[in-house]
């Protein structure tokens, strides 16, 4: 049985051919990456490549949290313990035989230049980064206008910051108003999606993290107050992705009309909270929003907020839906005063909506496969 990717560390090359060599450097470059370099499998603490040190973290098979191994090279690493983290590469790949000795040397992908580079540098970011497992991404949306959906985000990600977890809100309605708006700190300095429209390719995670605003413990990207309200698609996806490799808690306040751009969203996040009052006709818009919602979303699950009119409970509300209850949230007497005030929504730990955030919260990360059950 493969073993688990070790942490740190520098990745392992494994090839004799000059050309491929050169092209694997380049790409470690790019992914700011300082590699070993073998001909072989090292054997632990022997020699290394001319400039490297015997023994040193990184330099062996076994330690290496990658190994990139040449298809000239796969014959001579077949006797290898195996491990997770090895990939074969090269350039002709239509060779049946490299199949076979993916299988021999239990490489976890096979990758064929150039029309790879770019997942290889990704794997490459990931270690340069030490990205471990990914954070559990919530979006939250309205199933009718004036849901709550944005106050259920942000004392979502209040409560996660907390509660010790490594928070990033972000602001995935552009005409929304701004999420650092309710919490209080729409002159915090910082970048705004705008600041990220030329983004092209992968966005490291820790350079995001620390470029963005922090308020009450936790990250938020917000829109500014300018005119701009379109950031490309392409753009979006690389600055979610980069917030999920960093771990932790992702929560997305998602407007109720699904484009393109919201469809990248959707389709990283984990679960979606539709936000839905209790009464008929904010039903008869949610079932159009989650018709879109669900075209894109691996789970949807309904929030019935308030008190529910006109015979409807929370499950009957649900069922209409065709979508589990996740849970109901009651409104909150003196929240808007409160949140006028500059007290962001979910701050009071006794009020209803932070008792809801700490118990989806308590679900949500206490289970096996990170989404509540």
């Amino acid at each position: 049985m493969a073993g688990s990717v070790p942490g740190g560390g520098r990745p392992l090359i494994i090839t004799e051919d000059p050309l491929l060599l050169d092209d694997l450097l380049r790409l470690c470059a790019a992914a700011g990456a300082d590699p070993q370099v073998h001909h072989a499998v090292p054997e632990p603490g022997g020699e290394t490549e001319p400039g490297g040190e015997a023994g040193s973290a990184g330099a062996g098979w076994e330690s290496a949290p990658l190994v990139l191994v040449g298809d000239d090279a796969a014959r001579r690493v077949r006797g290898a313990p195996r491990r997770a983290g090895v990939l074969l590469v090269g350039r002709d790949l239509d060779d049946p035989h490299v199949w076979q000795w993916a299988v021999e040397i239990g490489a976890e992908e096979v990758l064929r230049l150039p029309d790879a580079e770019r997942r290889l540098v990704d794997r490459l970011a990931d270690v340069v980064e030490g990205a471990g497992r990914p954070a559990l991404a919530v979006g939250v949306i309205g199933g009718s206008g004036g849901a709550g959906a944005s106050t259920l985000a942000c004392a979502l990600a209040v409560r996660a910051a907390r509660a010790g977890e490594r928070t990033i809100l972000i602001d995935g309605d552009p005409l929304g108003g701004g999420m650092d708006v309710l919490l209080g700190g729409e002159s915090a300095e910082g970048l705004r999606w705008p600041d990220f429209a030329a983004s092209r390719g992968r966005v490291g995670a820790g350079a995001l993290e620390e470029s963005l605003p922090e308020l009450h413990d936790l990250r938020v990207l917000s829109w500014d107050r300018g005119d701009r309200v379109v950031v490309p698609p392409a753009a979006i996806r690389s600055v979610v992705a980069a917030a999920r490799r960093r771990g932790g808690v992702v929560v997305v306040d998602l407007p109720r009309r699904v484009d393109e751009a919201v469809a990248e969203v959707l389709a990283q996040l984990d679960l979606v909270l539709m936000v839905v009052p209790g009464e008929l006709r904010s039903v008869a818009a949610a079932g159009r929003v989650a018709a879109g919602v669900r075209m894109v979303a691996r789970d949807v699950r309904v929030v019935v907020r308030g008190r529910c009119a006109g015979g409807l409970d929370p499950e009957s509300v649900a069922g209409l839906l065709g979508a589990p209850l996740a849970g109901e949230v009651p409104v909150e007497v003196g929240l808007p005063g409160r949140v006028a005030e500059g007290e962001p929504p979910g701050a009071q730990g006794r009020g209803a909506l932070a008792r809801f955030c700490d118990g989806f919260w308590q679900r949500a990360l206490g289970s096996a496969q990170g989404v509540p059950a």
